[in-house]
């Protein structure tokens, strides 16, 4: 892959080094997501990766504790973290039609039938199918507490 890029000699070898950290980066963590963008050159012929995205899977917090403890939910949608509170699938989207469905196709299939009829979704909010009476409260309540609803 490194090659692909056109590179030879030192920055090949760079450009493996960064590419292999990666990948072992990306497994070890459980990664669902790991991009690079953008890779640089600096004038002293060094390639650094300026920006680094990794999105960890949900279903691994039990091996990644460390890291999931050490998220920054200041930087997240409050809602967004209320509804994880709750065990629930929310979204924040830019719309003023509320939806709460049951189940993430339901929600799918919801949001484009808005969208169809020139509406636009504020949110993608998926209770689940095993939804207790306290869980629809509180997406009830999440949704409540958007002005744009």
């Amino acid at each position: 892959m490194a090659a692909s890029y056109g590179l030879d000699g030192d920055m090949l070898s760079q450009m493996k080094v960064l590419l292999s950290s990666c990948y072992e980066c990306f497994v070890k963590t459980d990664a669902t997501l790991l991009e690079l963008n953008p890779v640089g050159l600096t004038l002293d012929g060094r390639i650094v990766a300026c920006d680094i995205k990794l999105n960890i899977d949900d279903n691994a917090e039990f091996r990644q504790q460390p890291i999931f403890r050490s998220e920054d939910i200041t930087q997240k949608n409050w809602k967004e973290v209320e509804a994880a509170k709750h065990d629930l699938n929310y979204i924040a989207l830019d719309g003023n039609i509320g939806c709460m469905v049951n189940g993430a196709g339901l929600a799918m299939a919801t949001m484009d039938l808005i969208k169809m009829k020139s509406g636009t979704p504020a949110n993608f909010l998926d209770v689940g199918g095993r939804a207790t009476d306290e869980q629809v409260i509180a997406a009830l309540k999440i949704m409540d507490s958007d002005k744009n609803v």
